[in-house]
């Protein structure tokens, strides 16, 4: 495991001077009436708290399902239809995203903020060349005209590792590999030198040597220009390997954040030693293990903690009860490393106070 920069905590309750993305308890409903005039809501994003500093990693990771590509839709004002904020601020900068009116949060994507996305080759326009795809946020955001963005494009694709740049320029998403159309999806992103990078699942489609070779060239951009990152995954590997901080992320909710260093040896939630061990132990048979029922079982849940249901550890201590009753806060169980647990130092404390008063 990677030496991870030590950075001084977060705040939860105010922004400091080098905080870039500020969320703070975002609640994001999803409606779908169907064929039937009945709508069905459901809330997938669920008072989240999470903060993104200057020149800081950030993944965000949890199984499918958790909500992590809602809270970076939300961010980026992409939310799909029948989704939308019923709740909560998303401050980049001195901006308010959830308040910003259509045309302003245009101007913010591609120039303050800018995103990648799993599957690069659809997300290119197939009837454009790639100089062109480049050179839009160029002249859109950074006022170039056309001669000194397709010189600029050429830099940039030499810059992300693209040989042949000026003949590259004149290719179409088909003609490209995935790892190719990644990395011009990568000088896409950073032409408008945005304060914040989201990537969703950015190497998921990638084989494991360009993968590597992709999360290496995301961590020298970023250490070059100082931006901020926020890294949607699954894979915890990616995470050991890249990020300075970690949020685990289930039901809607953070469940464990701080530094990966911290949260990676000494896991304190159920849940994150239950991804860290479906993802990066095998039992004997050389299988996997796998969490015990379905993320499924705590939706609509509307008291107690979310993990409850699947969680093994409130039985064996003899405290499910108290788990089912009152959800715990997001209590700090060591410097900047945060949890929400009954079960955890000062959680247990929290818990036997509050079955007194």
């Amino acid at each position: 495991m990677r030496t991870h920069r030590r950075l001084p905590p977060p705040d939860s309750g105010s922004r400091t001077s080098d905080t870039v993305l500020d969320v703070r308890g975002l609640r994001v409903e999803f409606s779908d009436s169907g064929a039937t005039t009945t709508t069905n809501t459901t809330t997938v994003v669920d008072g989240l708290d999470l903060s993104v500093r200057r020149g800081e990693i950030v993944a965000l990771v949890g199984e499918s399902g958790s909500g992590k590509t809602m809270t970076a839709s939300s961010v980026m004002g992409l939310l799909p239809t029948g989704a939308r904020i019923t709740g909560g601020r998303i401050t980049l900068g001195d901006e308010d995203l959830a308040q910003l009116p259509p045309k302003r949060m245009n101007r913010m994507r591609g120039h303050r903020m800018a995103m990648l996305f799993q599957q690069p080759k659809t997300m290119l326009d197939p009837t454009s060349t790639v100089r062109s795809q480049v050179a839009e946020p160029l002249r859109l955001h950074r006022g170039l005209n056309r001669r000194e963005a397709n010189a600029r494009v050429v830099e940039l694709l030499r810059d992300v590792g693209i040989p042949e740049p000026e003949r590259r320029a004149t290719a179409y998403a088909h003609q490209l590999s995935g790892g190719m159309a990644q990395r011009v999806m990568i000088a896409a992103a950073l032409a408008g030198d945005p304060a914040l990078l989201i990537a969703d699942e950015p190497t998921t489609a990638l084989d494991a040597t360009v993968q590597a070779q992709i999360l290496q060239l995301l961590r020298r951009k970023q250490r070059e220009s100082g931006m901020a990152v926020l890294l949607i995954t699954h894979d915890l590997g990616i995470v050991t390997s890249i990020a300075d901080r970690v949020a685990v992320m289930y039901a809607g909710r953070v469940v464990e954040e701080g530094a990966t260093r911290d949260v990676f040896d000494s896991p304190e939630h159920p849940y994150t030693r239950a991804l860290l061990r479906a993802s990066l132990l095998k039992s004997e048979k050389g299988r996997l293990f796998s969490i015990p029922g379905s993320a499924a079982q705590s939706r609509g849940l509307s008291r107690g903690c979310r993990f409850q249901p699947r969680c093994s550890i409130a039985q064996d201590l003899g405290i499910a009860g108290a788990c089912s009753d009152a959800e715990p806060p997001l209590h700090t169980c060591g410097g900047e490393h945060r949890c929400r647990c009954w079960a955890t130092p000062p959680g247990t404390e929290a818990r036997a106070q509050a079955v007194t008063a």
